[in-house]
């Protein structure tokens, strides 16, 4: 019975250790944002996202703290926190989904990915659908992705009066270096 036990504890044990071994996470994780228009360009940046990764079932997510974006001018920033992301009413940014079509994290490469899930921000949930490349070196995969935020999508009003200097259509970057969970 004894031996039993041990056996069992032991086996379990293996398990868990293999299925850590499929979970990656960046606890740094870059997001970067551009908006583009004829009167100004827009970009900001956070190296303060985490993000995780499991390698067997390919879910991904994603969590930002919106007031850790950061803006060449610091009146951008003001404005982008208290009036089009409400940091205060709505604090983060989040995207849970799923890679459809998981490489093998454990050899490198380079591999194109399709990621599917929902982002909240601004208290509004949509769907996207998006590319990106998942890049192993070493055991270590790295992730870059870039695509589209329609600001009405998410409810981000933006005034009549500054309509012309900032996007319909955001450009957002991610990229994420990561590491076997511990």
């Amino acid at each position: 019975m004894k031996h039993c036990i041990v056996l069992l504890t032991t086996l379990l044990l293996l398990q868990l250790r293999t299925i850590a071994q499929d979970i990656y996470s960046c606890k740094n994780t870059t997001l970067s944002f551009f908006s583009a228009t004829p009167m100004e360009d827009i970009d900001a940046v956070t190296n303060k996202a985490v993000s995780a990764i499991n390698g067997k079932t390919g879910a991904v997510y994603f969590k930002v703290a919106i007031n850790t974006f950061k803006f060449k001018k610091s009146l951008m920033e003001e404005h982008f926190n208290e009036n089009y992301l409400e940091s205060d009413k709505y604090p983060t940014a989040e995207f849970k989904g799923k890679i459809l079509e998981v490489p093998d994290l454990h050899k490198d490469g380079t591999y194109p990915v399709t990621v599917e899930g929902t982002m909240n921000m601004h208290g509004v949930d949509k769907v996207y659908r998006e590319k990106g490349t998942i890049t192993v070196k070493d055991g270590k995969p790295t992730l870059d992705a870039k695509f589209n935020v329609k600001l009405v999508d998410h409810k981000i009003k933006v005034p009549t009066l500054v309509v012309k200097n900032i996007a319909e259509v955001i450009e957002v970057t991610v990229k994420g270096a990561y590491l076997p969970a511990s």
